[in-house]
Order: structure tokens, then sequence, then C-alpha cells
């Protein structure tokens, strides 16, 4: 069961490197100006994980109650599932969502 913990905690890590990666991938591909693009594909992931951070991270400089934590990182799951469906990924959306989900449930579950 230890190994199984441990997978889940690497997956969440995985899927919030993900999803700075999906928020950086919608910028880039915006029909915009280079200039545009490199804000958009640099600053969106950069701003949300200043704000992932400050206030869902393990040793966050703000601590939340849990249950404003879960929706905070469950919505920022959701803008980077949508980023991935805007820039027409939308197979890769379904499959990070369904991870997202699984993987957090799992996370409650086990109390992690």
């Amino acid at each position: 069961m230890l190994i199984l913990k441990n997978a889940s905690l690497a997956l969440a890590f995985l899927l919030e490197l993900c999803a700075f990666a999906a928020l950086g991938y919608w910028g880039f591909t915006r029909n915009t100006g280079w200039l545009v693009k490199i804000i958009l594909g640099i600053g969106t992931p950069v701003i949300v994980a200043f704000i992932w951070g400050m206030f869902v991270a393990p040793k966050a400089t703000y601590v939340l109650p849990e249950i404003y934590k879960e929706l905070l990182a469950l919505a920022i799951f959701a803008i980077a599932a949508l980023a991935l469906y805007a820039a027409g990924r939308s197979g890769w959306a379904l499959w990070f969502a369904i991870l997202v989900v699984v993987n957090r449930v799992l996370m409650v579950v086990w109390e992690q």
C-alpha cells in the first residue's frame, strides 16, 4: 500500500507540472503576434505557479483550510484542462481531467 501511496504523490506532482505545461502550450498556440504568444506562454504558467506556491503547495506561504485548498487546486487543474481543450487538444484535456480526478480522490481517501 505504501508503494501505491507514494506513486499517487508522484503522480500528483507530475500532474501539477502538466498543468503548468498545458497553460504554457495554450499561450503559445494563440492566434496572435509573437510577443503576445511569449507573454501568454510564459506568463500564464508563472502566475499560476506563483498562486499554487502561495496557497496550495504543501509548504504554502498562506495556509488555507483544506476544503479551500482542494477547491483552488481543482480550479487550477480545470483551467489547465480547459486550456488544452481551447488549444485543440481535446483528447489530452479529457485524459488529463480523468487523471486529476482519480488522483485527487485517492489523495483524499488516503489522507495525503
